[in-house]
């Protein structure tokens, strides 16, 4: 079975991704074939294929990609629970830049007939790292107040609409104007431009001085340190991406005046049980459905212009999700 693929040869830029023509092996036990109707454009993606990611490739020619949707192309031997064209989704499974792609059926995430697989390739990543920030690193509650880094970002979008669900009030960083508009129409309700304004003045300022209960950020470097200063009395920071560099060592002994504490977050730990990671996307596209969240596939790029895709998502001109839609 063939397909195309965006493959590196070795980590580095965006240069070192190719449009290839690979084969697809027939799926063995418990195995499947999805043919990808649509495929994520996760920040992640961009970590890997510079080799700044913890989880590497193991072997070169590598193809790119965490995350994808589409239906049951082909099934192998011993199948029960999912069948030959069906709706799934699927993320943290290297190797979704394909038209095609060879996965154990365990892995897969059955969506309901009603989802749109373009929605669900937008989302799954990113909807299931929101889904465990709110629940797991910091169970949000209503009226408490949320610091969101890089809002109007895939993530941070979901997280605002989320907590707004909740009851939160919101809080978003963002680096332009439109942006900040952007991420008011999806629950922000203080927006700060923090290339024009001191978030850590601002977050002062809207909370009285109080600060605020729980921080996520998934920018690292720049705001990491500056962020422990926003916390309220008891609150937290969880840091689980580091789209401006890793964060410097911390003196845990800054927190402990107000009882601060600091928490990381990784999707691996969330995915690997089938059963939780299926409990939890149907919350997610539950809530999608009923249009609670709204997600918006803001930018579409051909499988081929991949490398177009990461140049624009590492300079900060997208906003919301991306996609990637194979010729198929």
């Amino acid at each position: 079975m063939q397909s195309k693929a965006i493959q590196i040869n070795k980590v580095g830029g965006p240069e070192e991704m190719k449009y290839n023509n690979i084969s697809i092996p027939e799926p063995g036990p418990r195995q499947v074939v999805v043919k990808h109707e649509a495929i994520g454009l996760n920040f992640i993606d961009i970590m890997q294929r510079s080799g700044k990611h913890p989880i590497a490739f193991k072997q070169f020619p590598a193809t790119l990609g965490m995350e994808g949707a589409g239906v049951i192309e082909a099934v192998g031997k011993d199948v029960k629970e999912i069948n030959l064209g069906d709706k799934v989704s699927h993320c943290m499974n290297i190797g979704a830049y394909s038209e095609r792609m060879l996965l154990d059926a365990n892995k897969l995430i059955l969506l309901d007939k009603s989802t749109s697989l373009k929605i669900a390739a937008a989302c799954t990543l990113q909807g299931l790292t929101a889904q465990y920030l709110l629940h797991e690193s910091w169970a949000v509650k209503a009226g408490q107040t949320v610091l969101v880094h890089a809002a109007a970002g895939g993530v941070g979008l979901i997280l605002c609409q989320w907590a707004k669900h909740i009851g939160a009030k919101v809080i978003g960083t963002v680096s332009n104007q439109e942006k900040a508009e952007y991420a008011r129409k999806h629950g922000c309700d203080h927006t700060i431009i923090y290339t024009k304004e001191d978030f850590l003045i601002k977050v002062k300022d809207i909370t009285e001085g109080l600060g605020v209960d729980v921080i996520y950020d998934a920018v690292g470097k720049d705001t990491f340190h500056k962020g422990l200063s926003c916390l309220a009395e008891r609150g937290r920071i969880v840091c689980y991406g580091f789209s401006s560099g890793p964060v410097e060592p911390v003196n845990i002994s800054s927190i402990r005046p107000f009882s601060g504490s600091i928490a990381t977050g990784a999707l691996l730990t969330y995915t690997k049980n089938h059963e939780e990671r299926q409990k939890n996307s149907d919350q997610l596209f539950d809530l999608i459905n009923r249009n609670i969240l709204k997600i918006n596939i803001n930018q579409k790029y051909s499988l081929e212009d991949a490398p177009l895709a990461h140049q624009e998502l590492a300079g900060r001109k997208t906003t919301g999700s991306s996609i990637l839609i194979p010729n198929i």
